[in-house]
């Protein structure tokens, strides 16, 4: 008995890896969450193999059916539209669901759109000097971004004082009201705007918050993945002060008060360290 979740293409369908392809064709069950565009894959690659849906408006439904199987041996591959599934795409219930009943669970990785955009923005390992991460190449995955102004808003101040690069998902249609709320928020902050990777028009729009704004004034199409270097402000380190202090109180050292803290938090372990003696 096992589940496999296998990570598809993006966009270029040759960009699948052999230990998928062999997956897909020996498995009992192909779980995905549109049936058509995984039938397309396998067609692609000459597999023929049993589809069943799997998204988000049955996951709660299909994993209690599918859970019974996987414990009385089946073996099932679960696969989503593109990339990993369970991290912004259905599968997670079923993951968890399956590790609880003492199913074995196998992860075969492949294509991201997260690590892909990250590496074509030229933002990774930027905003590292004096950030106290040394030569980390630190960043961050929001997922898909919020909705609304008041929420774009807060999340943008909340991002300001983050040394590192972020990385989010955000829809053609919405693009350019969230751009203008960030050139509104931090004009002049570095990003990137990753639009069909991998795909044949793909494009990746470097510039500033400010640049990128006034170049989608207007819908893109295609898929977008949106990247944002580090931000320039300095973020409020009182509450995490207080928290290395509350720590300290405890009886947890200070230095892996600040280490803990700084993690958490984002802000620099160093000022943390010397902010609290």
């Amino acid at each position: 008995m096992t589940l496999a979740v296998c990570a598809t293409p993006i966009g270029n369908l040759d960009d699948v890896t052999l230990r998928v392809l062999a997956e897909l064709g020996d498995a009992e069950v192909v779980l995905c969450e549109d049936t058509r565009r995984t039938r397309t894959l396998l067609a692609r690659h000459g597999i023929d193999a049993r589809l069943v849906s799997y998204h988000e408006h049955n996951e709660a439904a299909r994993t209690a059916e599918l859970l019974p199987r996987l414990e009385a041996g089946e073996r099932m591959a679960l696969v989503s539209d593109a990339g990993l599934p369970g991290v912004s795409d259905p599968g997670a219930r079923i993951v968890r669901a399956a590790l609880d009943a003492g199913v074995a669970v196998t992860v075969l990785p492949g294509a991201s759109a997260v690590e892909t955009a990250l590496v074509a923005s030229g933002l990774v390992g930027s905003g590292l000097v004096g950030s106290g991460l040394g030569g980390t190449a630190r960043y961050e995955f929001v997922g898909f971004l919020p909705r609304g102004a008041k929420a774009l808003a807060e999340l943008w101040s909340e991002l300001g004082g983050r040394h590192w690069p972020v990385v989010a998902f955000e829809s053609a249609q919405r693009l350019p009201a969230t751009l203008r709320s960030l050139a509104t928020a931090d004009p002049e902050r570095e990003a990137a705007v990753c639009r069909e990777l991998t795909k044949r028009f793909e494009e990746v729009a470097r510039g500033t918050a400010a640049e990128l704004a006034a170049r989608y004034a207007e819908p893109p199409k295609g898929e977008i993945t949106l990247v944002l270097g580090p931000g320039s402000s300095v973020p409020d380190e009182a509450p995490a002060l207080a928290a290395v202090a509350e720590l300290v109180a405890a009886g947890v050292s200070r230095k892996q008060a600040a280490e803990l803290v700084a993690r958490l938090t984002g802000s620099s372990r160093n000022r943390l360290y010397r902010g609290s003696l």
